[in-house]
């Protein structure tokens, strides 16, 4: 072979391998960002009151959680009554991850299932809409002991509102403006996709914008 077609042949040789370097980032990077922009917020139940052992398992395993929680006062045996922070909806618990993910810390914990919908004849998880889920979480992470949970069956909607509220400790939180069924009183309802609902009492600051 005549030396001076070698340099030639090593910067072919180069190039592709450049390009295959190339492409199998490209493959990666792309890869990476579907694996992220499959995450969804799962809404689940974690059965006979073991919400925040369902966090805890999640957490360990790198998988962002919400646990709506509340005060309430509760009877301890050395103390009597004290306020305690509790999970605010039984069994109840949103995890954000993919599905496939979800699906691995299952396997080893049953008592993780999905809450589901039915479509088309069949059952699939609940999933809850980004702007949806960081509106209920900016609602119960202000610890307000004025909220109010309930399920979607409580509240009706038919006839509500859709407002914003602004100014104020919850400014910019879109909500319905409703009447409750157990009173003739209108309130305003932050909703989770047909999952819970979480009810301002009262609205010591702001206002509230038809939208």
């Amino acid at each position: 072979m005549d030396e001076t077609e070698l340099p030639v042949e090593v910067t072919e040789g180069q190039n592709q391998c450049n390009y295959l370097k190339q492409s199998l980032e490209s493959d990666a990077s792309r890869s990476q960002r579907n694996a992220l922009e499959s995450c969804e917020w799962f809404a689940m139940s974690a059965t006979y009151g073991r919400s925040m052992k369902a966090k805890a398992i999640l957490e360990n395993n790198e998988i962002r959680c919400f646990v709506p929680m509340k005060y309430t006062m509760v009877n301890d045996r050395r103390q009597g009554k004290v306020r305690k922070l509790i999970p605010a909806i039984n069994n109840l618990i949103f995890a954000y991850a993919t599905k496939k993910t979800i699906q691995s810390v299952k396997q080893n914990n049953s008592f993780l299932q999905y809450l589901t919908r039915p479509e088309e004849g069949r059952r699939i998880p609940i999933v809850v809409p980004e702007k949806q889920m960081t509106q209920f979480m900016s609602v119960c992470e202000t610890l307000d002991e004025s909220l109010l949970y309930m399920t979607p069956d409580e509240v009706s909607l038919e006839e509500g509102t859709p407002v914003r509220i602004v100014g104020g400790e919850f400014d910019g939180i879109e909500a319905t403006f409703v009447r409750v069924n157990k009173g003739r009183k209108k309130k305003v309802v932050v909703l989770v996709q047909g999952v819970a609902a979480v009810m301002l009492t009262e609205l010591s600051e702001g206002y509230l914008q038809v939208i």
